[in-house]
This record gives structure tokens, C-alpha cells and sequence, in this order.
């Protein structure tokens, strides 16, 4: 069984303004298939396999029952962007810096509205998505430390340049995008010279287990984030969080607020900081009023069926 999806964001974020998928069903649930529009099958082919275990695979079993999150901050006015951190209720938070359009000021001023709206206590960090150059990374980090980052995640766009950043600041690095779109993210020579911190991304690496293993191999301290999916895509990073021996970070896992509404009655959304390890069931009626018919679905069904194949 197969549904596809399209649910609007209530604010842009990561140049994307809605996010649209493929939920599969198989005989251990649901999984979802959402990969970014700009993504070929080659890169998608992750995302179905990831879909594909879900469905039918068995997770791990839990080494604990909630995880810790952050709140995800897109690049919005400081004013919205305080307002977003006060009704999370989490204490870490990751704020998105380098939006295409925007200025070191904005930045700035977004930052500071998170660290005010935290307090002195509360965690931040900041995700520039690879944007930044080496130099411009340098001078960028430094002024925002002002307000004690947690660390920043993917600065630069790559390994190499990762590793030059980090001889010339003093905060963490955490890589995201240099493990993810790797040839083959278990095998990154280097990574442990170029990064604090290992972000994982159940859909982008192929699959609960198969982030396990990249775990595993980078020998770093992991972050599990989502791919803005549904509280579907969701479970699966909380199956992860919940079976990495050690989680000493905040994940970034509470992005479901983020969409206009979700595929489920009960959405995966935190309290108190934390969101409790479960699958809620999917909510038909919810799914029919999200459903893509058309060419958007065929494109959809086309687009799953050649990451299959290419995978």
C-alpha cells in the first residue's frame, strides 16, 4: 500500500516550502520516502531503502525511552524567531544561519533573540548548510561564539575544508553533508580530523541499521536529525536516538511544528524537551487529505521507482 503526500510548511526553510512524499506500507509498519526535490535517483536511492526497511524491518530494540531535542529555528525575523524557541519548551536549540539573501547581521540577530528567548543555560547551535567559505566560516564562528555556540554544523562544504576550520576556531564542527551525500558514508578517511560531531540522518544513510554503522565507524559523538518528514520519517530517527549506545547531544528531531499538519493524530512533537521513543499509527483520514493525485502522484511513484532501481 502506498500514499503520496504533500503537507505545507508553515515557514520556508531550507528554500523549501512544502514537503511531499511516498509513505509505503509493509508488515512492520509504515515508511516514508520524502528526499528534496534537487536530489537524483543515484542520491535517492538511500531514501527508498530507508522507506523500504521501515516497512519491513524490524529496529533495533530501545536502549532508552525519550530522546532529548532541539528546536529547530528557520531564518526568520529575531522576533519570530524568539517566539519559536519560548513554545518549544526545549533548552537546545539549532538555529539556521547563511540563508541565501541574508546578512552576517541577520544572523546575528537571529542568534541573539534564540540565546535571550534560552536564557544563559539554554544550549545553541547553528547549521550553515555548508554556505560559508573557510575564511568567511573563521570570521563568521568567532562573532557568533559570542553567544557560547554548542557547535556548528557543516560550516563548509567540505572534508577538507572542515579540517582547515577547525585548526582556526576553537568551537566544535559537527558534519552533516560530507557523511551523508558520501560515496560510502562508513568509509570517510579523515572525518575524525575534520569534525567533533557526526550528524545522522536515517533517510539520507539508507536506513536505521545502516546509520548504525556509520555510527559506529566515524567513532564520533552523533547527533540524529530529521529530514523535515513526517511524524512517519520521525520514528525512525527516534529509533535510531534510541538505540545509539551513548547520546549525550540534543537531537534534532522535533521539526514536525514545522509542517501545517502531519500524517498521524498523535504527532511525534516534544514535551519538555524530550520526545518519547514510539510509532503512532497512521491516521487515514489525515493521509486522504493530504493525498497527491495526478502528475504530482505519478512524479512522485516515478521518482520512488527509479531510486529503487538505481539503488
Amino acid at each position: 500500500m502506498t500514499h503520496v503526500f504533500g503537507i505545507p510548511m508553515r515557514t520556508r526553510f531550507r528554500r523549501v516550502t512544502a514537503r511531499e512524499g511516498v509513505l509505503l506500507h509493509g508488515p512492520c509498519g509504515w515508511g516514508e520516502f520524502s528526499p528534496f526535490p534537487e536530489y537524483p535517483p543515484a542520491v535517492c536511492a538511500r531514501w527508498a531503502a530507508a522507506a523500504r526497511e521501515a516497512a519491513t524491518t524490524p529496529w533495533p530494540p530501545p536502549l532508552r525511552e525519550r530522546v532529548p531535542v532541539n528546536v529547530t529555528v528557520p531564518a526568520v525575523d529575531p522576533h519570530s524567531a524568539a517566539a519559536i524557541v519560548a513554545a518549544s519548551g526545549c533548552t537546545t536549540a539549532k538555529v539556521k544561519v547563511a540563508e541565501p539573501g541574508q546578512t552576517a547581521a541577520d544572523d546575528v540577530a537571529r542568534v541573539a533573540a534564540v540565546r535571550a528567548a534560552l536564557g544563559p543555560a539554554g544550549r545553541i547551535r547553528v547549521d550553515a548548510n555548508g554556505a560559508w567559505t573557510v575564511p568567511e566560516a573563521a570570521v563568521r564562528i568567532r562573532r557568533l561564539d559570542e553567544f557560547d555556540l554548542e557547535y556548528v554544523e557543516q560550516p563548509v562544504p567540505t572534508l577538507d575544508d572542515m579540517a582547515a576550520l577547525r585548526r582556526r576556531v576553537d568551537v566544535p564542527l559537527a558534519a552533516d553533508e560530507v557523511v551523508r551525500l558520501a560515496d560510502d558514508p562508513s568509509r570517510i578517511a579523515g572525518l575524525r580530523h575534520a569534525a567533533d560531531v557526526v550528524v545522522l540522518k536515517v533517510q539520507p544513510l539508507g536506513g536505521v541499521w545502516p546509520a548504525l554503522r556509520v555510527a559506529e565507524a566515524a567513532g564520533l559523538p552523533a547527533v540524529v536529525s530529521s529530514a523535515l518528514e513526517t511524524s512517519v520519517g520521525i520514528a525512525a530517527g527516534l529509533a535510531l536516538a534510541a538505540a545509539l549506545p551513548e547520546l549525550p547531544y540534543a537531537c534534532g528531531l522535533a521539526t514536525v511544528a514545522l509542517l501545517t499538519t502531519d500524517v498521524v493524530s498523535d504527532p511525534l512533537v516534544p514535551v519538555d524537551g524530550h520526545i518519547a521513543v514510539r510509532r503512532p499509527p497512521v491516521d487515514e483520514a489525515l493521509v486522504a487529505a493530504s493525498e497527491l493525485a495526478g502528475i504530482r502522484r505519478d512524479a512522485w511513484l516515478d521518482r520512488l521507482a527509479a531510486a529503487e532501481a538505481a539503488g
